[in-house]
């Protein structure tokens, strides 16, 4: 039978308990046990598809074709695990689904209520499919004491008593400011924190203080005694440089240790933290370094791009080196500026996107890498604008453009009408925006002798998508000749995966996502080539 880890946060929001509950999956996974993680979040939308990165940060996808929070990123960074459409649900989802049933008749005629019919919904959810695993860490979104969360605490409650209190363990994660005022640390948020949550039930069985600085022991003990919890399990994480030392610093304080004692299992073997100390001195003490330029509509969030900027990171780390993010608006990028701007970068890339904000300013950083021989990465609708920008400058198509933004012009770029798999047709429509993308892994074949192919060192690969739209296969021949080479398709030849440019060092556009797939431990091989043709640039 699987344990069961829940972790609540407390004070503020956006304190690290992705990361937190990513870094004990990968010790819990050293001592040689087998992990599984999850994310309910309280937001009313049925997932993250449709908010904005402004909102939400980005929209993570995993191999079975579910958008879910940014969080399960982490997750499977850190931990290896390939998350599931079933580790990751919402408010809205746990609703439609009650409703739904409700429409049916499956409740026999009874009253709907929030218990117990919602929160048996998120029991099911958290009790499914976890017969193969040591340990389950579900995380709930949003704080202790937020009215949304108010179903998600009660269902783990009432869960811990369904499975008996020796199955279940509570983390809860707090705030422990320091005030530079009167030079103080102030456990009080956190004693309020444990008083909301203890209030509705739940009584936290560790505590980790998150600080900027280290908490003396009597601010610890003064936790303990009234939180009610014993001092070991109150465990500090002070503010890191990297998230990379996240694990080597809950390692240091024993948490897992904590956590085992408290379902009195033994380790099975001895963690491992080398690898996490390695790729941390290459991003601390290495003193070589690349600028690499992402011109991007949501530069301004971080959160917007944290798969992108991880997997860079990432492609720094197997190269030895750090990578400096230079992040540019591609809405306010004139042509009159793009010299200037890029004069210091080593490489450029184009991410992920949708709508028309900021295009032309990406086209023309496009022809400016194309023409003066800076590595280009493109990423799925960063492609289709390396696209445009070669229909336009090179097939002298001058009205090249796509359908997503543009209803006049010759459409390189089209929608996908119907694409089929599994089973299900799924019809694409500019009106209704849920439900019509291309989600999830899909194959592509390599072409031979080509660039890609070196890459991966594959001819089939498995890349995740996220897309609407697709590059018109119809003028493959024309872009070939003028050296834009379709180097890989779909299975049946049909839609344009990769492309990449003859007699240029490094410039490739893929309609797929390779940073979804990408681990500070196992760099995905597209970047860590990018950024080596990077480094080779200047």
């Amino acid at each position: 039978m699987a344990r069961y880890i829940f972790v609540t946060g407390g004070v503020v929001s956006s304190l690290g308990k992705g990361l937190s509950s990513a870094s004990l999956a990968y010790l819990l996974q050293s001592r040689g046990y087998k992990v599984r993680l999850r994310k309910l979040d309280p937001y009313l939308n049925v997932d993250p598809g449709t908010m904005s990165p402004f909102q939400h940060g980005e929209v993570f996808v995993t191999d079975d074709g579910a958008e879910t929070d940014l969080d399960l990123g982490h997750y499977e960074r850190f931990s290896g695990v390939t998350a599931k459409k079933t580790d990751n649900i919402t408010t809205g989802k746990i609703y439609s689904d009650v409703l739904r049933k409700e429409r049916k008749g499956q409740y026999l005629g009874k009253t709907v209520q929030v218990i117990p019919h919602i929160t048996d919904r998120i029991k099911e959810f958290i009790n499914y499919d976890t017969d193969k695993e040591d340990f389950v860490i579900c995380e709930i979104g949003g704080i202790v004491g937020d009215i949304e969360s108010l179903p998600f605490v009660e269902a783990i409650r009432q869960f811990s008593n369904d499975i008996g209190k020796k199955n279940a363990l509570f983390i809860h994660l707090t705030l422990v400011p320091y005030l530079k005022a009167s030079d103080e640390i102030k456990t009080k948020p956190t004693q309020h924190s444990v008083k909301e949550l203890r209030s509705i039930g739940v009584q936290p069985d560790i505590i980790i203080c998150r600080s900027e600085r280290p908490i003396p022991l009597e601010h610890r003990k003064k936790i303990s005694l009234f939180c009610n919890v014993d001092i070991k399990n109150v465990i500090e994480t002070v503010d890191v440089k990297t998230i990379y030392e996240a694990p080597i610093s809950f390692f240091n304080q024993k948490l897992d240790i904590q956590v085992l004692n408290y379902f009195k299992l033994k380790s099975k073997k001895s963690a491992n933290l080398n690898p996490w100390k390695k790729i941390t001195k290459i991003t601390l003490n290495t003193k070589r370094h690349v600028n690499i330029a992402i011109i991007g509509k949501y530069v301004e969030l971080k959160d917007a791009y944290k798969s992108l900027d991880e997997a860079l990171t990432h492609g720094g780390i197997s190269n030895n080196l750090k990578v400096n993010l230079v992040r540019i608006d591609s809405e306010k990028l004139k042509v009159s500026e793009i010299k200037n701007k890029l004069k210091n970068v080593s490489g450029i890339l184009i991410p992920g996107g949708f709508g028309k904000r900021g295009t032309e300013g990406k086209i023309e950083a496009i022809r400016y890498a194309r023409i003066n021989k800076i590595p280009f990465l493109g990423i799925c609708y960063g492609m289709q604008m390396a696209i445009i920008e070669f229909a336009r400058n090179q097939l002298k198509i001058k009205k090249a453009t796509s359908s997503e933004f543009d209803k006049g012009g010759v459409h390189i770029i089209g929608l996908m009408h119907e694409w089929e798999k599994s089973g299900r047709k799924v019809k694409g429509t500019d009106k209704d925006l849920g439900g019509t993308m291309r989600l999830g892994s899909y194959d592509a074949i390599l072409k031979n002798k080509s660039k890609i192919r070196d890459i991966y060192k594959s001819t089939l690969i498995k890349e995740r998508h996220r897309h609407r739209y697709e590059v018109d296969i119809s003028y493959k021949e024309k872009f070939e000749k003028k050296g834009l080479i379709f180097s890989g398709l779909s299975p049946d030849h049909k839609l344009p995966e990769i492309v990449e440019l003859k007699n240029h060092p490094w410039f490739i556009g893929v309609q797929f996502h390779p940073e979804f797939k990408s681990r500070p431990l196992n760099p995905h091989p597209l970047f860590s080539s990018f950024i080596k043709a990077a480094k080779n640039h200047r």
